[in-house]
């Protein structure tokens, strides 16, 4: 595997061979197939791997009082990721399965989850979590691609900085002077209630009872 590793940092996104792996690890070609399969799936475990050291620094990163600057914190490492890593993230992210989520994606999706509803538990969201965070997800994997596919002479690094910032815009809840009134603080206290309801569920409601004012939440926090 750190074969493999090694081969597709430096393919600058040319494809890898068989043989090249195999030559480079010192190891026959049915040594591959018997850990890993085939090809794709050494490139997978790979892959996983990779991702699995950012998601640890992510993991180790200690909260801070403000949840939306760990969530604008968040962006930035997952594009400096990017930018450190290229041929893996291009991997990770660049060649997918139609309909099929790897799994270290769907682990940072979960992170990123979490700190959300942290948020709206704090009153600071101005939609759900879930939708705040395909927004988000969807906005930093287009702009990390967009950079690594940018010759780094042609890269203008600000773009994630200001793509970031919009996205924010959009998802926190606006200052009070700002704000539409009444109808803004009913979604805001909607949103934080169905957050705290997802961490702590209260014994006295009964399931049907519990996803029917769920349900009324989230048509509130529209």
């Amino acid at each position: 595997m750190e074969a493999a590793a090694r081969l597709l940092a430096e393919s600058n996104g040319a494809a890898i061979t068989t043989r090249s792996i195999c030559d480079l690890a010192g190891v026959q070609a049915p040594t591959l197939y018997h850990h890993f399969g085939d090809k794709q799936g050494l490139l997978d475990a790979v892959v996983t791997y990779g991702f699995e050291q950012y998601l640890r620094s992510k993991r180790a990163h200690v909260p801070s009082a403000d949840p939306i600057d760990d969530i604008a914190a968040g962006w930035d490492r997952h594009v400096a990721f990017a930018l450190e890593n290229p041929a893996f993230y291009a991997v990770m992210y660049g060649q997918v399965t139609p309909g099929k989520r790897p799994a270290a994606a769907a682990d940072a999706e979960a992170l990123l989850l979490s700190l959300l509803t942290r948020a709206a538990g704090h009153g600071r969201l101005a939609v759900a979590p879930e939708v705040a965070a395909s927004v988000i997800l969807a906005a930093n994997v287009g702009v990390a691609l967009a950079l690594i596919t940018t010759p780094p002479e042609q890269r203008d690094l600000a773009v994630a900085d200001r793509t970031r910032d919009a996205v924010l815009a959009y998802v926190v809840r606006p200052t009070s002077a700002n704000s539409n009134g009444a109808e803004d603080a009913v979604a805001v206290s909607a949103i934080a209630l169905h957050a705290a309801l997802s961490d702590d569920s209260p014994a006295v409601l009964q399931p049907n009872e519990l996803a029917l004012l769920k349900d009324w939440l989230r048509r509130l926090s529209r």
